[in-house]
């Protein structure tokens, strides 16, 4: 069974997320969406709340599984014997950054592979970021974010 782990923040969840979780669930048995708690990193949702949003959004799924991870990435991925990472890009400014984590995890665990899957070109603008930064504003998000998670996102965006 070929397993892949798709990490990130997600904060919150976008429908670019989304577009890239439903295309790696095409190519492989089993999907892992992880949930990095990084606590350098300042989110608006908790690490709680950005799973349960993954899961309203995912559903239930018997080949798709909601965890997290805190540490390294390849720490998580050689405990839960991933063969692949998966990561999204968006732009050509994406695959530097991707590049470099990428070679460095091969280093860390060589029998890691790590798979881009660009995203499709509407979302290529598409960053949680700015889902943040329009929604804190009042912005209409409604087409950046998943229908599912709609309300409770704007909601606690307006909030911040």
């Amino acid at each position: 069974m070929k397993t892949c782990l798709i990490p990130g923040s997600f904060d919150p969840i976008t429908v670019g997320h989304l577009d890239i979780i439903d295309r790696a669930t095409k190519l492989f048995d089993h999907t892992i969406i992880s949930v990095m708690h990084n606590v350098k990193k300042k989110c608006i949702f908790t690490l709680e709340e950005r799973m349960e949003l993954i899961k309203k959004v995912v559903g239930e799924r018997p080949d798709v599984e909601v965890t997290y991870f805190d540490g390294l990435m390849v720490d998580y991925a050689r405990a839960h014997h991933v063969d692949v990472v998966v990561r999204g890009l968006r732009a050509v400014s994406d695959f530097e950054y991707e590049f470099q984590i990428g070679a460095l995890n091969h280093q860390l665990y060589p029998e890691l592979e790590t798979i881009y899957l660009m995203t499709e070109t509407k979302y290529a603008f598409l960053s949680a970021s700015m889902v943040r930064e329009i929604g804190y504003y009042g912005g209409n998000i409604r087409d950046l974010v998943p229908p599912q998670i709609y309300d409770e996102v704007r909601e606690k965006l307006l909030k911040k």
